[in-house]
């Protein structure tokens, strides 16, 4: 051989070399080192030099939080509802060197073990819990799958439900349900109307009645104090009649007669069946009766003053 082609055989020797002597990991990596096959330590970024074919790089590791779609799978429910379910999640490995070699493949591994846990969390729920309780479900998944990939030095930072689909005769059926739902308690509520605004009109009812009554009591009341008042009144007029017939007085006698000749008036005017009254007598006997009580009220008042 030529000297040239012993220059380029150790140029490109060195290049070798020097490329498995100097290691350069990126920001967001992790590289395990081995020596013979064996782990030995974890080059963190930045630059790091080692003995070439005595060490070598083992696994490239992704530091940096990860994200996985878990497919669409069918599960079926608690009460036997079949459902198609698919996800997101969301991890991160911690530990370089127990994700290089506690598990292989580890993305495929912690996809199935979410596919499975989902197939298990949704399958110990009815179909109404299924589509009301999301974050129930994320939660419990999240709890189960963490801890299952603790050993593979991968935190799981969040799992989430993307969609939850019912099949279609499931949904036709759970559409009549909530009609026939928003009726009955439509129908209720009507019910509940009539009944509250019947107890309010029987309410409103019996107050009046009461009020009704109270009138009529305190009418009776007032009634029965003016004929006392009236009773009275009469009582005193007629014992001051009776005083004055007493002291000889004639115009006391005049004033019972021309005070029963006007109530014989007053009911014969009153009276529905008389159209006509006829009076034969002569009117001067009233006048003179009525003057005879003019003259008792004078002497009575000017007793009193």
């Amino acid at each position: 051989m030529t000297p040239l082609i012993w220059a380029g055989i150790f140029v490109v020797l060195g290049i070798v070399v020097l490329s498995k002597t100097v290691i350069t990991v990126r920001q967001g990596f992790a590289y395990t080192v081995e020596r013979f096959g064996r782990y030995v330590t974890t080059f963190q970024p930045g630059f790091h030099l080692m003995i070439p074919f005595i060490f070598a790089v083992g696994r490239k590791i992704n530091m940096m939080e990860q994200v996985l779609n878990v497919p669409s799978q069918e599960v079926i429910s608690k009460d036997n509802a079949v459902l198609t379910v698919d996800g997101v999640v969301f991890y991160q490995v911690l530990d370089a060197a127990k994700a290089a070699y506690e598990v292989n493949n580890l993305e495929y591994a912690v996809l199935n073990l979410t596919m499975t846990n989902i197939r298990t969390v949704l399958g110990s729920m009815d179909l109404d819990e299924s589509l009301s309780k999301r974050d129930a479900i994320n939660h419990r998944l999240l709890s189960v799958v963490d801890e299952a990939t603790t050993p593979w030095g991968v935190k799981v930072t969040r799992i989430e439900i993307k969609d939850i689909s019912p099949q279609k005769d499931m949904v036709q059926s759970m559409a009549r349900q909530m009609k026939a739902e928003r009726e009955k308690r439509a129908t209720i509520l009507e019910a509940e109307g009539v009944k509250q605004a019947a107890i309010l009109e029987a309410d409103g009812e019996k107050q009046a009645a009461i009020l009704e009554a109270e009138g009529r009591q305190e009418a009776a009341y007032r009634d029965a104090e003016a004929r006392e008042r009236l009773a009275q009144a009469e009582a005193k007029a007629t014992q001051m009649v009776s005083d004055a017939i007493a002291a000889g007085d004639v115009q006391a006698v005049n004033y019972f007669v021309a005070q029963k000749y006007v109530e014989a008036l007053k009911s014969f005017a009153t009276s529905p069946n008389q159209k006509t009254l006829l009076l034969p007598m002569e009117a001067t006997a009233v006048l003179g009766s009525l003057a005879g009580i003019g003259e008792i009220a004078k002497e009575t008042f000017s007793k009193d003053s």
